[in-house]
């Protein structure tokens, strides 16, 4: 029944709380933002080269895409170029019970199709984003740890079906369709860990979306698929549970009643979620040595001892990353350019940070030790300075965690920060204020000239 159950709780929900809403509306609008800037990131740029000569119908916006010839796209395309571009910085929103990054393959799906429909209203998208989201979490909590501890990558695996039940949503799909576009979504499970630091995991949630998109299309047009898509013996769920068993009857049971998308968090970093405490406490130690007077050299500190929770390790270990992807899962690089600049934006991910001398020997004195006593944003980091100087920073909770959640403020400069090297300065301030409220406006497809990006030396 549990397919059946999250078809019909999927087509009945119209109403959503206050306080839902709001965090839908934070998880859409840190999405555009990452999505604007992750639209000229080599990664971004090679998938729309590769691609463009097959686009449909251009309909759909490209976030950030600086080509006059190719802002736009047919919505296939457009989800899952957007999609890509959306992850591709690891710089999304984060469900931390699952890891899921849910906002990318839903949120990339739902802004092509309303799109080339017109006429859907941002109440409408929330409520679709929120019961795309509430899926995808809800069916991750139910396969969590197993699957994602023999390769899955949760995000892409869940976003699928979010995103073709929140299409479907809009589209105004009856039980049946709904239905059969879980099913449909539940047989193109795509994301393999073994792909983190490389091209294609930012591909994951853009295939996810477009994967949902397809889904929810053919059963729009009656296509079908097995009832029991989710819980039979050789359906989804025990497939891909990884040996675990499947909790869906208990999960989506509490859809309506606890709201995933209240848990979501987001990132003040590029990068693994892992890292954050470890960037949080270097970027403190680096704040305390230049407020020394006279101001203590960086490039003078001799060693630097990270106690961390062995998802850490597991996770983050590059010593040497090579490009900016790989060092996304490099603890020792997150460390080095919180210590060397204060901070840790997309900018300290770039290919030539990573590969120029100051930041390889700071990685290079860069220690970590597993501590299994920890909390997973949690970190003690001991540094030791020529001088004689010893900082030790404890970080019982990072920035982005449920504990220490970023405020309004920090996203705003965050998104602003990252879309203005694609759209400028003014272009990206009114693009923050259109995202900041684009749940308001009556049709969605008028605030998607503010995300398109310009050529440059063109004023906007």
């Amino acid at each position: 029944m549990a397919t059946r159950t999250l078809a019909h709780w999927a087509v009945s929900l119209n109403d959503i709380p206050c306080s839902t809403r709001s965090a839908a509306v934070k998880s859409l609008y840190n999405y555009i933002g990452c999505a604007i800037g992750g639209s000229n990131h080599p990664t971004t740029k090679k998938a729309r080269d590769a691609l463009s000569p097959f686009f449909g119908k251009p309909t759909s916006t490209l976030l950030g895409a600086q080509s006059p010839c190719f802002s736009k796209a047919d919505p296939q395309h457009a989800a899952l170029l957007n999609g890509i571009a959306s992850h591709v910085h690891d710089y999304d929103d984060t469900h931390l019970a699952t890891i899921i990054h849910p906002a990318g393959p839903i949120a990339s799906a739902l802004l092509a199709w309303a799109e080339c429909q017109g006429g859907v209203s941002g109440q409408a998208m929330i409520v679709a984003l929120v019961i795309g989201i509430e899926t995808s979490c809800k069916l991750g909590r139910a396969i969590w740890p197993h699957h994602y501890d023999i390769g899955w990558h949760i995000t892409s695996t869940t976003g699928a079906i979010g995103a073709a039940v929140a299409v479907g949503k809009l589209m105004e799909l009856d039980d049946e369709q709904m239905m059969h576009a879980i099913g449909l979504a539940s047989v193109q499970v795509v994301g393999l860990r073994e792909m983190f630091g490389s091209d294609t995991k930012s591909f994951h949630p853009g295939r996810a979306a477009s994967s949902g998109l397809l889904a929810a299309l053919l059963a729009q047009k009656g296509y079908t698929s097995s009832e029991k898509a989710l819980e039979a013996k050789r359906g989804w769920a025990n497939v891909v549970a990884g040996g675990g068993v499947p909790r869906l009857d208990d999960l989506l049971a509490s859809l309506g009643q606890t709201w995933e998308v209240e848990a979501n968090s987001f990132k003040p970093f590029p990068c693994g979620i892992v890292c954050h405490p470890a960037i949080d406490a270097a970027v403190q130690c680096h704040h305390e040595l230049r407020s020394k007077s006279p101001a203590l050299p960086l490039e003078n500190i001799e060693a630097v001892e990270l106690r961390v929770h062995p998802l850490v390790v597991e996770l983050t270990s590059k010593e040497n990353p090579q490009d900016g992807l790989e060092s996304k899962f490099s603890v020792f690089h997150g460390c080095a350019v919180g210590l060397l600049s204060g901070k840790a934006g997309p900018a300290q991910y770039a290919d030539d940070v990573v590969t120029s001398r100051e930041v390889i020997a700071m990685r290079e004195k860069v220690k970590i030790i597993s501590d299994d006593s920890l909390l997973a944003d949690e970190v003690h980091l001991s540094l030791r300075h020529q001088r004689g100087m010893v900082i030790e920073k404890h970080v019982a909770h990072a920035i982005g965690s449920a504990h220490v959640p970023m405020t309004g403020q920090q996203l705003t400069d965050k998104f602003v920060d990252q879309t203005s090297l694609v759209l400028g300065a003014d272009g990206a301030k009114a693009a923050s204020d259109a995202a900041w409220t684009i749940a308001e406006v009556d049709s969605v497809e008028t605030v998607f000239p503010m995300f398109r990006g310009r050529p440059r030396g063109t004023a906007r």
